[in-house]
């Protein structure tokens, strides 16, 4: 349903755009940014600490996924869509994408994500992609998805 593209520069204007529109932001943060801010946190300068993604149906950009590391082999998922592209199913769709790599391919153990507590569609929405509440942290609640480990996996041996 939906792909995930490494954000580039070119991805400016309509990053600038999407954070400094309220209706975008209502639950990241509230605060419209400036261009500069955007450029400085979401178009790829933070490497590899956070990695940034534009969210796509077909070709259209819908919205913005970034992982970040806490450890070796965790770490947290952030992901926010325009507001035409929520309860659609494409935020669950984006976040189990992202977590499948992460637990999958770049060998994770556990991939957290921090939804505003009151805001219900994002808990159903993470939940759906399969995290689990774990506790709250103020405002945010902690959701995790664990990887599951197979009889493939080598553990080192």
């Amino acid at each position: 349903m939906v792909r995930l593209r490494p954000v580039a520069e070119d991805d400016l204007d309509l990053l600038a755009g999407w954070f400094g529109d309220p209706g975008f932001i209502d639950h990241w943060g509230d605060t419209p940014l400036t261009r500069e801010q955007v450029a400085a946190k979401y178009i790829g300068r933070r490497r590899p600490e956070v990695e940034s993604f534009i969210v796509l149906t077909g070709d259209a950009p819908i919205g913005y996924a970034q992982y970040w590391h806490a450890g070796e082999f965790e770490g947290g998922i952030d992901l926010i869509l325009e507001p035409h592209g929520r309860g659609r199913g494409y935020g669950p769709d984006a976040a189990d994408t992202l977590a499948r790599h992460l637990l999958q391919h770049l060998h994770w153990t556990r991939v957290t994500a921090d939804p505003v507590a009151t805001n219900a569609r994002a808990i159903r929405a993470w939940e759906k992609a399969g995290f689990r509440r774990v506790g709250q942290h103020g405002e945010a609640l902690i959701m995790e998805r664990q990887r599951q480990w197979t009889s493939t996996d080598h553990f080192g041996m």
